[in-house]
């Protein structure tokens, strides 16, 4: 194999309770997390140097910033291989707006180029290299939804129900460095268990703390409550609300505000990346 092709998919916090702060600074928490049918892109071209080659639209990262191209020299150093890869990103998930794209990036540059470079690592090695990346990166290297505790990398596959999603990104990029150290973020819920958290009605601790100072946010959220419960992802700034089908998702999203960005998808309890690669390697 010399060439391979994948989709790096965005994620929903379903939830997101903080349970406290640790001496090193990161935080304890509790998390539902899911795939949703909405994706980057990838291309990956195997080469024969060590050099690794990445091509992105994105302007204001440098590469070697950049958690693709991270991600790629760490499997590369961990593993002393002497291959290299050129790499092509088309990015379709917004920045900075709680989705996940940059960790699903990263998942899918790991998994691609364990493929390629025929390392044969089993997925509980590759996720953990990829928390060196970021506490998101193992959910999408396990590839299944899943409820996180520590400080997101202790997971248990879980099968909440996979409805239709509108998703609503604010013109307005969120820093989670910024919302995490914030004085005013709530740092001690109360633990819940999972069959409570998949009963539904948790709440998102980062939540009140972006609304109070990112009215963009706000807006979007308090419009999207009049048809669904609507709750932020992530740091946010992307806003959703699950809907019973595709039709009642779709008409809703048609309603939205001028100039108001965002798309519809499904939540995937297995990740697109998983489900594409092993049509990939076994034709299924």
């Amino acid at each position: 194999m010399n060439s391979l092709s994948l989709p790096a998919p965005a994620k929903l916090n379903l939830m997101l309770h903080i349970t406290g702060q640790r001496e090193d600074g990161y935080h304890n928490l509790q998390t539902l997390f899911q795939f949703i049918d909405h994706s980057d892109q990838l291309h990956f071209e195997l080469t024969q140097s060590q050099h690794i080659d990445l091509i992105t639209a994105l302007p204001d990262i440098a590469v070697t910033d950049n958690l693709i191209y991270r991600a790629a020299t760490l499997l590369q150093q961990h593993s002393g291989s002497q291959l290299g890869a050129r790499i092509r990103l088309e990015k379709n998930l917004p920045t900075g707006a709680g989705l996940g794209g940059g960790s699903s990036n990263a998942a899918t540059t790991l998994i691609a180029l364990n493929q390629l470079w025929n390392l044969d690592y089993d997925l509980a090695t590759l996720a953990k290299l990829g928390l060196q990346l970021g506490a998101d990166v193992p959910v999408f290297i396990h590839g299944h939804a899943a409820w996180a505790e520590g400080v997101g990398e202790q997971l248990t596959a879980v099968a909440p129900e996979q409805p239709w999603f509108v998703v609503l990104t604010p013109d307005c990029h969120i820093s989670t460095r910024e919302i995490f150290s914030h004085k005013e973020l709530t740092r001690n819920t109360s633990a819940i268990t999972i069959a409570a958290a998949l009963k539904g009605g948790c709440k998102n601790d980062c939540q009140t703390v972006v609304l109070k100072h990112y009215p963009k946010v706000k807006k979007a959220l308090s419009w999207l409550n009049q048809f669904a419960a609507a709750k932020m992802t992530g740091t946010g700034s992307s806003v959703f609300a699950s809907f019973a089908n595709q039709a009642q998702a779709q008409r809703v999203f048609e309603q939205r505000p001028k100039g108001l960005k965002g798309f519809i998808a499904q939540g995937q309890n297995l990740s697109p990346l998983h489900r594409e690669l092993k049509r990939i390697l076994h034709g299924e």
